[in-house]
């Protein structure tokens, strides 16, 4: 009769609770390593999503993945980051008042 009640959690266990950070591999790269590999991957994502903005194919997303991996170690990709982000939400909601408009008119 003294066995917990299936209704009364058990309190977790300080180890239970306390989980580990999670560690990325590429994290533990030499910096210049990181770096180019950082440079070279998000580089040609980039400049692939350029290129696609002429032919067919998905450009601005991958304009936008290319800034994601760059702003991971380049300050000047971060800030275009989030000026591309400020200059879009600007423009989404210009969009959506002018449609809210239009119906509301009709």
């Amino acid at each position: 009769m003294n066995s917990p009640s299936p209704h009364h959690a058990q309190a977790p266990n300080e180890s239970e609770s306390a989980r580990p950070v999670p560690t990325y591999p590429w994290r533990r790269l030499p910096h210049p390593i990181r770096w180019i590999a950082v440079a070279v991957v998000g580089g040609a994502t980039l400049l692939t999503g350029v290129v696609l903005l002429v032919l067919p194919g998905p450009g601005i997303p991958l304009i936008i993945l290319g800034l994601l991996i760059l702003a991971s170690e380049f300050a000047w990709a971060e800030r275009t980051l989030h000026q591309v982000r400020r200059r879009s939400a600007a423009a989404l909601s210009t969009l959506t008042r002018r449609s809210t408009r239009r119906e509301s008119s009709q």
